[in-house]
């Protein structure tokens, strides 16, 4: 029997779908919300650069709106959180319940499997050092690594980490530790797992490696409605040999379906449950971490359009711009917009504006109205275009 065959329309608008951009934005954001977020996601990336606002909070004003931002605060690092951080898809938020699927990575780390060798050799060569860092935690309770007055100073920044930034971070990767909080410059503290996760979440069983991850897989394709099988291994970062495997049980279980995609040049998987809305009429400014955009091979073959993160760029050779948010205006990608928040001053500065090839009439307006949405969320005054880019004109006249 030959799979059913989706116009690449259809497959965009159960993508859209599946990451709630098709549902209505409620009326008052709450706790309730975000949790529903995370739950339909699955994860949600983590990123420190905070031009605009950390990555993080993005996805959930994305779809929700102007929520309160302390109430992320509280579900991820309050006193009773509801959020696990760990490395799921990169540096990531999840539901607690996640824990137990993620401990044969944990394990992975431990024993140097695939891109973890480095984890496992420091913890190798490092031992005695290793177990006093524990042993600090242990006694002294939950500390970041600046707090930590054992090993060699680091020369700051992501590659000179100090030998203590190191040992605490190795022990977070296998599991020996996690994140308590976090505090001022988004500094993790780490805790030992007995004092932090409730114990209903550390006396969950450790499911088998193939059943931790055919979960994975499920909810990865939970989340994006419809994938290739890149991108079902990019949401979670899987092993190429374990994602094929496990995708290959979950179509013979009936609980991924084949499917092709005209234009697509992969086969797809579908989500049995996947919605399949007939519209989808969605005004959104995209983290460029966002589930949606972040695996860019997904997004151009969503969207048309090639999104590239142009952070590490030379200022002189970028297209777009340093911290650069699409706009999703109904179910494609119209605009591009360089955003800085210039908090001393109340601004949101929009310091390029860029129009895309599917940019109609509307596409001004609507931008200019989430972005007035975001300025007010973010606690500022005001939005101002600086004139650059072909829409920065027109976004103008839409603000005033």
């Amino acid at each position: 029997m030959a799979p059913e065959s989706l116009s690449a329309r259809e497959a965009r608008r159960i993508a859209l779908a599946a990451q709630g951009f098709a549902d209505r934005r409620p009326a008052a954001p709450g706790k309730r919300h975000l949790l529903k977020t995370v739950e339909r996601l699955g994860v949600i990336q983590i990123d420190s650069v905070n031009v605009v606002s950390r990555t993080h909070y993005l996805p959930f004003f994305s779809r929700l709106g102007a929520y309160p931002r302390p109430l992320l605060e509280e579900i991820a690092w309050g006193k009773r959180p509801a959020l696990l951080e760990y490395w799921a898809h990169e540096a990531s938020l999840l539901p607690l319940s996640a824990q137990p699927l993620l401990r044969w990575r944990m394990e992975d780390a431990r024993e140097g499997v695939g891109v973890w060798k480095g984890v496992a050799r420091f913890l190798r060569t490092h031992g005695d050092f290793v177990d006093k860092v524990l042993g600090e935690v242990a006694r002294r309770g939950p500390m970041a690594a600046s707090d930590l007055e054992l090993g060699a100073k680091g020369q700051g920044g992501w590659w000179g980490w100090s030998e203590g930034k190191r040992a605490l971070e190795c022990l977070f990767w296998v599991g020996d530790l996690t994140t308590a909080t976090r505090r001022g410059t988004f500094e993790r503290v780490y805790g030992l797992p007995e004092k932090v996760l409730p114990r209903a979440v550390r006396d969950l069983p450790t499911p088998p490696r193939d059943e931790a991850q055919r979960e994975l897989i499920r909810i990865a394709a939970r989340a994006q409605g419809i994938a290739t099988e890149q991108d079902l291994r990019d949401y979670f970062r899987m092993p190429v040999a374990d994602a094929k495997a496990r995708i290959v049980e979950l179509v013979e279980a009936g609980e991924l379906l084949s499917v092709a995609v005209r234009g697509w040049r992969q086969p797809a998987y579908l989500d049995p449950a996947a919605r399949r809305p007939r519209k989808v009429a969605a005004s959104a400014l995209l983290s460029p971490f966002d589930n949606l955009i972040w695996f860019r091979e997904r997004t151009e073959r969503l969207f048309g359009v090639k999104v590239r993160l142009e952070i590490y760029t030379p200022a002189h050779k970028r297209t777009h711009g340093y911290y650069v948010l699409p706009f999703l205006q109904g179910e494609t990608i119209t605009a591009r917009v360089d955003l800085k928040a210039e908090r001393k001053a109340g601004v949101l500065a929009v310091q390029s504006a860029h129009a895309e090839p599917d940019a109609n009439a509307e596409t001004a307006e609507r931008l200019a109205g989430e972005l007035k949405l975001m300025a007010q969320w973010l606690g500022l005054e005001r939005v101002e275009v600086r004139p650059k880019g072909d829409l920065a004109r027109a976004l103008t006249d839409a603000l005033s």
